[in-house]
């Protein structure tokens, strides 16, 4: 079995996420779910998300509702208490080296299929009749904003979840936020089509529980919400930048 945390896997936090995936795989085991020793770290997320022993992984919306849906299982969505979003659910932080933006501003893109950095973006331009100028994929978050930080790009937009980090660890510059977008349901938690999610569920709960005050805080890990796999489905696509 494979199970996976990608998303906000940073080496800073790296113990809080294999003490998570350890409570995790403990209350699994105890509902008779053979679950992995270890969190799978060195293959691809696309390889992780399609495999028919993917037990637990989370995955991004864009990539849930464009490829992965009819075959996968959602589980749960971590909620982050984010600013000015519903349990469950996140928003973009919309990054440029001022207000005043050129009239097609040069966008830096950790991936084109990335809900927080392509899809909100796009959203919040559209919302503003602003054209989007050239596109450069970064591949992170962080590389898009150390490329509006150094003047490369002209916009960005980054997760917010996301962007606490950077912040906490990378000492990003609070100042190069200039608004925030709207919330839309949070990175899902998935396992293989097929596979009944609620024990699944039921393990993250009990897991969370055991979890150290401590650790849950660092994760900035607050609880696990059921979302319907609708709400990720009506959120618009937007064409491949």
């Amino acid at each position: 079995m494979i199970a996976a945390l990608p998303m906000y896997d940073r080496p800073e936090l790296r113990a809080e996420t294999d003490a998570l995936w350890a409570c995790i795989r403990d209350a699994m085991r105890a509902r008779a779910i053979p679950a992995p020793d270890a969190l799978t770290r060195d293959r691809d997320p696309w390889e992780i998300w399609q495999s028919p022993d993917l037990l637990l992984a989370q995955t991004c919306g864009l990539p849930f509702r464009a490829r992965l849906h009819p075959h996968v299982t959602l589980v749960a969505t971590p909620d982050y208490a984010l600013p000015h979003c519903p349990p469950g659910q996140y928003n973009s932080v919309i990054i440029a080296r001022g207000p005043d933006l050129p009239k097609t501003p040069r966008i830096a893109v950790n991936d084109p299929l990335s809900q927080s950095g392509w899809a909100a973006l796009h959203g919040w331009a559209s919302a503003r009749a602003l054209p989007l100028g050239p596109v450069t994929i970064t591949g992170s978050h962080a590389a898009s904003a150390r490329a509006v930080g150094a003047g490369q790009a002209d916009l960005a937009a980054i997760d917010a979840e996301t962007w606490r980090q950077l912040l906490r660890f990378d000492a990003a510059d609070p100042a190069l936020e200039i608004a925030r977008t709207n919330p839309t349901p949070g990175l899902p938690l998935i396992t293989a089509g097929g596979r009944d999610p609620a024990p699944i569920h039921a393990a993250l709960s009990e897991a969370l529980t055991a979890l150290p005050p401590a650790t849950r805080e660092a994760l900035d890990l607050m609880g696990f919400i059921s979302i319907d796999k609708i709400n990720y489905l009506a959120i618009d696509t937007p064409p491949n930048p």
